[in-house]
């Protein structure tokens, strides 16, 4: 499984690097995924539900496409992780 992450507007730390990783290499479970790209973005500064993550998957045959935005990264990443599981297994 590929994986690339991206920010935009803001520098991600490498506390949030290294939750991103681990959430993502749970995925890594199901051997149809090819590859993941996830964008972490911060949309409107200094505001409530500010933060926003947007993964794209791809599958043979198929792409799950997931858009959340959260208080904190870490919320939206998990969010958007939750998502794509339950479409895996819906797809299984």
């Amino acid at each position: 499984m590929e994986f690339k992450l991206q920010t935009l507007r803001f520098n991600a730390t490498e506390k949030l690097v290294e939750y991103v990783n681990k959430k993502v290499a749970k995925l890594e479970k199901n051997p149809d995924i090819q590859t993941v790209d996830l964008t972490l973005d911060v949309v409107k500064p200094e505001t409530v539900n500010n933060k926003e993550a947007k993964m794209h998957v791809v599958l043979p045959g198929q792409t799950v496409h997931v858009e959340k935005v959260a208080d904190t990264f870490e919320e939206a990443v998990d969010l958007c992780v939750d998502v794509v599981r339950r479409a895996l297994e819906k797809n299984k």
